[in-house]
């Protein structure tokens, strides 16, 4: 392990994540980190999700039950998501809560295994969904990171968490085939694998998919 400096502070939850007066805060540490230097290397959902898939196929891990019926959905949400691109920024890609640092004045974010150039809207969505923030908390967050409400930002934000939670699903059940962690990874992988679907077939994805085409 290396050890490359220490933090003094209070690692977050995922209520703490919720608070309203830490979104703002959430945002200005994302924009530090999105306004700096590009990574060596990219992070694109698709592209990773089609890398674990192979991988689980190829070695017969078991998956989720109905994984297949939601890529439909899945591939929708890519061509939507394509139309208004913006480009990418450094990403740390794995936001949980417990990669939130709070040393009183400002917020540290750690861990950067899964770093790489991403949308900046995969960075806020995918915190909203690891720590299940309501759709007007991840809203104030949008808000809070482009300086005013979006409402093409908002719809993007939350197709790229549903696209993370249908691809961590397959992290998650690669690694409860070959880890050797003591770790409930099934759990793990059906808990975003759910969230994933409740998404994709949710009564407003159709709006998303319009909206985050849209220009605001």
């Amino acid at each position: 392990m290396l050890v490359v400096g220490y933090i003094e502070g209070r690692t977050f939850t995922a209520a703490d994540v919720a608070a309203a007066e830490n979104i703002p805060r959430i945002a200005v540490a994302c924009r530090r980190l999105h306004s700096g230097g590009r990574f060596g290397n990219d992070f694109d959902m698709f592209e990773v999700q089609r890398g674990y898939l192979s991988v689980a196929r190829s070695r017969g891990f078991k998956i989720p039950a109905g994984y297949d019926d939601l890529r439909p959905r899945f591939d929708a949400a890519e061509k939507a998501l394509a139309v208004r691109a913006e480009g990418t920024v450094p990403c740390n890609n794995d936001l949980l809560a417990a990669n939130f640092i709070d040393d009183g004045d400002r917020i540290w974010l750690i861990d950067y295994e899964l770093s790489g150039n991403n949308d900046a809207c995969f960075e806020l969505g995918n915190i909203g969904a690891e720590s299940h923030l309501s759709h007007d908390a991840l809203a104030e967050l949008v808000a809070a990171y482009y300086g005013r409400p979006r409402r093409s930002r908002i719809a993007r934000a939350r197709l790229l968490g549903l696209v993370g939670m249908y691809g961590w699903t397959l992290w998650g059940a690669i690694q409860n085939a070959a880890s050797p962690i003591d770790f409930d990874f099934w759990s793990w992988a059906m808990e975003r694998f759910e969230g994933a679907a409740a998404g994709l077939y949710a009564d407003d994805f159709p709006r998303l998919l319009e909206d985050v085409q849209r220009d605001d």
